[in-house]
């Protein structure tokens, strides 16, 4: 187990090596494990990479963060360049979905909202709008919601009505329109009705669900 005095210089170390942080500006305080890093930088991409690097030296239990972003007077910038930027860059990114991600700017400081499917691409997102010049910090408040599948859908709810000894899962028909499950098909009682709407409810990324069913 590394003490203390080991662990920042680890992480001194490993600030140096960090091409995109100017290490001679940032203080490193080290207590039970604990870094806290102080002083100034330029950029909240080089504040970024600063935190990166710490978290990959071993025996890091914890971070905080005192480090406050100095911009120059060339990378002064409005929030609308700032947002206009962050716009273009994700008109040209192949995996964001479009008009999925909502931008807002205030004092260079960057909230982003909306949903994607996977977390890379919510890392990604963040990791672009954090190198623009002007930003401040940011806040990712994306969240992940994976795309519906008719068959997980389907597999939901004939497992649902087999813990119930109930067979009429394979009458039921799965279709789905973007966020909205639709199901059709000839159940025996409102019972299983209602427990296969509930099976399409507990999908993941359903927003919508259609009861196209009959009683038989």
């Amino acid at each position: 187990m590394k003490s203390d005095t080991q662990l920042q210089q680890d992480v001194l170390a490993e600030l140096q090596w960090e091409p995109a942080v100017n290490a001679a500006h940032i203080g490193v305080q080290v207590s039970d494990g604990i870094v806290t890093l102080a002083g100034h930088v330029q950029s909240y991409g080089e504040k970024w990479h600063a935190e990166e690097a710490t978290q990959r030296v071993s025996g890091v239990k914890g971070l905080a963060v005192d480090m406050v972003v100095n911009l120059p007077g060339s990378a002064q910038r409005t929030d609308t360049d700032i947002a206009r930027s962050a716009q273009h860059i994700f008109e040209w990114m192949t995996y964001i979905p479009e008009d999925g991600i909502k931008i807002m700017v205030e004092n260079g400081w960057i909230t982003l909202t909306g949903d994607v499917e996977q977390d890379y691409q919510k890392r990604a997102i963040e990791s672009c709008v954090s190198n623009l010049i002007g930003v401040t910090g940011v806040s990712n408040q994306i969240m992940i919601k994976p795309k519906v599948s008719g068959q997980m859908v389907k597999l939901d709810i004939e497992n649902a009505l087999k813990r119930r000894a109930i067979d009429d899962a394979q009458k039921i028909t799965v279709t789905i329109k973007d966020e909205d499950v639709i199901l059709s098909g000839k159940v025996h009682s409102w019972s299983e009705r209602s427990l296969a709407r509930h099976s399409a409810w507990g999908a993941p990324g359903v927003k919508n669900v259609i009861d196209n069913m009959s009683l038989n």
